[in-house]
């Protein structure tokens, strides 16, 4: 019994070592990043907004980013955990379809990029990939009275690349990129 005690005290420090050393080095880590490991707040027209945290936008005379489980609730993020064979949740998607094709009809026999689609894992993504912007232009550009090569052109200098060219997916801060928008003359 003595032996066990022990053993299990010895587990417990190195342990504590292990997950102690893990946490230095995220935290570490966090504080190279250009945000410090924080949110990002962005204060615009006197109100504040977490450029990390999906934003609902209802005006179709904005982009529109990633659907989300929680109506972009942040104090409850999570997904849907309904999988792609679940009816119910495939009729969800259907309707979110459907609902892009009639409020883009310039765009109607083009294939829906995913994410317009589909909510993401925490139900609060703030970026959408530059295919999902684009399908959005024709759309924006009727509503704004605005040449269509000036909103993809914003797109273009919106689009943050992967990081160091390799990590992660090309994508656009769907905030940053309607608050751009409303600059545009």
């Amino acid at each position: 019994m003595k032996n066990h005690i022990i053993s299990a005290f010895r587990l417990t420090l190195v342990m504590l070592a292990v997950v102690g050393i893990y946490l230095v080095i995220v935290y570490g880590g966090s504080k190279i990043l250009p945000t410090q490991g924080n949110a990002e707040i962005i204060t615009y027209k006197g109100q504040k907004f977490y450029a990390n945290i999906g934003q609902e936008f209802k005006s179709d005379q904005y982009f529109q980013g990633r659907p989300s489980s929680v109506n972009y609730n942040a104090a409850g993020s999570g997904g849907s955990n309904k999988g792609p064979s679940n009816e119910e949740y495939l009729e969800t998607v259907q309707k979110r379809m459907d609902t892009l094709k009639l409020d883009n009809p310039a765009m109607k026999n083009t294939k829906v990029p995913v994410e317009l689609a589909t909510a993401s894992g925490s139900g609060l993504d703030p970026d959408i990939s530059p295919e999902g912007a684009l399908y959005q232009v024709k759309r924006i550009a009727k509503l704004r009275n605005l040449p269509e090569e000036k909103i993809t052109d914003l797109i273009k200098t919106q689009t943050e690349k992967p990081l160091l060219g390799l990590f992660g997916p090309s994508k656009v801060n769907v905030l940053k990129l309607n608050m751009a928008l409303d600059q545009l003359k």
